[in-house]
């Protein structure tokens, strides 16, 4: 296995990662940032009042893409082990 397999390989978990953690991530940011918004404006701080929205929202999308998630990462890691035999080879 050369250093550009392995480079190669590295890129693309990164990449798998990234795909597969952007819709909790950007879920959670928008809600934090709203919450966030509406605490300011109100000048009410309570620290539930983040806490619990950025839960719920963090559930609702993975009911809503986990089932993508979870093909992806399979599909992924498929790939990956099918590959093992010629980059030893």
């Amino acid at each position: 296995m050369d250093p550009q397999q392995v480079f190669t390989a590295g890129q693309q978990g990164l990449y798998m990662l990234l795909l597969v953690s952007a819709p909790i991530l950007l879920t959670v940011l928008v809600i934090g940032l709203v919450v966030s918004i509406f605490q300011a404006a109100t000048q009410i701080h309570e620290a539930t009042l983040s806490f619990v929205p950025k839960v719920v929202g963090a559930v609702a999308v993975l009911a809503i893409a986990g089932p993508w998630m979870l093909t992806t990462l399979v599909e992924y890691l498929q790939r990956t082990l099918q590959s093992i035999p010629s980059a030893v080879g």
